[in-house]
């Protein structure tokens, strides 16, 4: 497994539990892929959705609410 970039390690710095194994996953897949970056989606307090996107550059993660 990759190792993750260092903004993306910061990112997860004083998460919760439950969002680092959300979200961990697909930051994992962007940092082996090295192509692109990582949408957050947040609807507090149900939903939570991780995704790579092809507009974010690789290394950074946006955070929006649908």
């Amino acid at each position: 497994m990759s190792e993750l970039p260092a903004s993306y390690r910061k990112y997860l710095e004083g998460r919760t539990r439950d969002f680092i194994e959300t979200v961990r996953p697909v930051l994992q897949q962007s940092a082996a892929e090295a192509e692109h970056g990582v949408r957050v989606v947040l609807n507090e307090p149900h939903t939570l959705q991780a995704l790579i996107d092809d507009s974010i550059p690789f290394g950074e993660v946006v955070e929006d609410v649908d």
